[in-house]
């Protein structure tokens, strides 16, 4: 994001401001700046002193603006970092300090998974002497595309087919994901090329056997293929829950129903719908000539029966191995 590269150079470069309202569902970004604020800004002589983290279930306001009114000891600055500031009662009422703030503090204010009403007075006085850093969450086709640009930021290489393998298997958690990739970028060269080998390697991921390559051999109807993956996660459970298979089933075969409801199939157009990289249309358009519209209403049918069996209702004891086997038997036949 723009605005969080933005806070993160002025940061480097000790450009501070006395407050931070960073909020939103999306926490990664929240963490991020409050980390960087709080292992940096300050040495470790300075912290003693003149670094408070509170928690917004065990504190109130007028502690707050005390604590945020103090001067610092032996230092430029003092920081305060209000964690979990969403359940800070009557936040509202810190809007007379926003609007006179303490030059020599920097009041962070960690408000996650909403936002502060923007109605009110105290968000629209921080935007007029402090940041309001909006963490907004990534839509999961976004999830390949943030992938690739964190690991070329990072100074390594990645395609968008190990970009898109990377999103399945991890999800759309981006410290998840940033942890994982961290044990690449520990492991290789810089400049590396991120294959499916290093993957398998470093992550665990397997080139040959995941839900990216399952789904391809059934959009290619390739029973064999799909056939050995379902065998290996059998035995290997860990590697794809039964809840993110069909999570990534109902996903790529609703991107069919999409590609049939289309007058203009041509690439361009079918990449915009669907709102993925054209390198993966070739791919959906594939699967749509396997599956026709009636064909699609059927497994929808059968991708709820199985979820409602995964969760226990009208299944005593099957395990999630042999419903995978049973579902994809049903979706190739």
């Amino acid at each position: 994001m723009k605005e969080f590269r933005q806070i993160i150079s002025d940061l480097k470069n000790k450009v501070y401001h006395p407050i931070y309202l960073l909020q939103g569902e999306e926490s990664y970004y929240i963490d991020r700046i409050s980390d960087f604020i709080e292992d940096q800004v300050l040495t470790d002589i300075e912290k003693e002193f003149n670094q408070t983290v509170l928690y917004g279930l065990d504190s109130d306001i007028p502690t707050l603006v005390s604590v945020a009114k103090r001067y610092p000891m032996m230092a430029n600055y003092q920081v305060v970092i209000v964690k979990e500031a969403q359940m800070l009662r009557n936040i509202d009422d810190l809007a007379s300090y926003a609007a006179n703030p303490l030059k020599s503090t920097i009041l962070v204010i960690c408000h996650k998974n909403k936002s502060v009403d923007g109605r009110k007075q105290f968000a629209k006085t921080v935007k007029k002497t402090g940041i309001v850093f909006d963490s907004k969450k990534i839509h999961e086709n976004q999830i390949p595309g943030w992938i690739k640009e964190n690991i070329e930021g990072a100074g390594f290489k990645i395609n968008d087919m190990n970009a898109l393998m990377l999103a399945d298997y991890l999800g759309n958690d981006l410290s998840r994901i940033t942890n994982e990739t961290s044990k690449l970028f520990l492991n290789i060269q810089e400049g590396s090329d991120i294959t499916p080998e290093l993957i398998e390697q470093y992550i665990g991921i397997s080139k040959d056997f995941n839900v990216f390559e399952l789904i391809n051999a059934l959009g290619r109807k390739d029973i064999f293929k799909a056939n050995r993956i379902v065998n290996y996660f059998i035995h290997n459970p860990k590697e794809a829950p039964m809840v993110v298979i069909l999570i990534n089933f109902f996903r790529f075969f609703q991107k069919l129903l999409i590609i049939h409801s289309l007058h203009d199939k041509s690439p361009n157009n079918v990449a915009t719908a669907l709102k993925v990289n054209p390198y993966f249309v070739k791919d959906y358009l594939a699967g749509a000539k396997h599956y026709s519209p009636n064909k699609l209403r059927k497994i929808f049918s059968t991708l709820r029966k199985y979820d409602l069996m995964t969760k226990g209702v009208d299944n005593a004891s099957t395990g999630e191995g042999e419903l995978l086997k049973e579902l994809v038997f049903k979706i190739l036949h």
